[in-house]
């Protein structure tokens, strides 16, 4: 963290939790602990408390009362609901805006597909197709001015699915299922027709969250013995 400006520490320190949490280091469940985070990045604990404010309203970390923070832990159910959630938001938002796509937008939509073909032929890379699908759905998102329903769809499963549970995610689906999904989305998008686009969406992601979900914690943890 050396160099660093104070400005740019809350960032830092996000991304630093984000790659942990990618790594296996923090795994659903455990705690956050603000002091042992200061000690071992060299700063004051002000910017870790502020990056662990932000990752609570990302849906990554809970916050606790008089417990303390914790990297989010979901049930089967939670994951289910979350998944079901951003499908039927991203699917409002393609739906209500796939009039003002252009040419262009399906010409990206088309290559990214492509590169996902390709990177199955080469060995299915899930990296690769993780970076793709992040792109593909933000293409998607891209015709939007709703910024609450954006924010609201990727909090519901980005997070989930790229960071709780991407070491799950490289294999909840080989690498030719999810060239095929992208290929089904795509195809609904190329009609143009809001109805059928919304439902295929939906679909997309309702597939994502049954999968998903085996990995559900339903045994006790912090933050369900918290709520309950």
């Amino acid at each position: 963290m050396q160099g660093i400006t104070k400005r740019t520490y809350c960032d830092q320190i996000t991304e630093y939790i984000k790659e942990r949490i990618l790594a296996g280091e923090f795994a659903p469940g455990d705690k956050l602990n603000e002091v042992l985070l200061a000690s071992r990045l060299s700063i004051s604990r002000a910017p870790i408390r502020e990056a662990l404010q932000l990752l609570v309203q990302e849906g990554l970390v809970v916050s606790i009362p008089q417990r303390g923070k914790f990297i989010a832990a979901l049930t089967s159910r939670e994951i289910r609901n979350s998944y079901f959630t951003g499908g039927v938001l991203e699917g409002a938002a393609a739906a209500s805006t796939i009039h003002l796509f252009s040419d262009d937008d399906f010409t990206r939509l088309r290559a990214l597909v492509d590169d996902m073909a390709r990177t199955v032929a080469e060995g299915g890379d899930m990296d690769r197709l993780a970076e793709l699908d992040t792109a593909f759905h933000g293409i998607i998102f891209s015709r939007t001015d709703n910024d609450l329903l954006v924010e609201l769809s990727r909090r519901s499963c980005q997070g989930l699915s790229k960071f709780l549970l991407f070491r799950h995610w490289r294999t909840a689906f080989t690498p030719r299922e999810v060239l095929e999904r992208h290929s089904a989305v795509l195809d609904a998008l190329l009609t143009r027709d809001p109805a059928h686009i919304e439902h295929a969406i939906r679909d997309h992601y309702r597939e994502s969250g049954r999968r998903m979900a085996r990995w559900g914690t339903d045994q006790a943890t912090p933050q369900a013995a918290a709520q309950g």
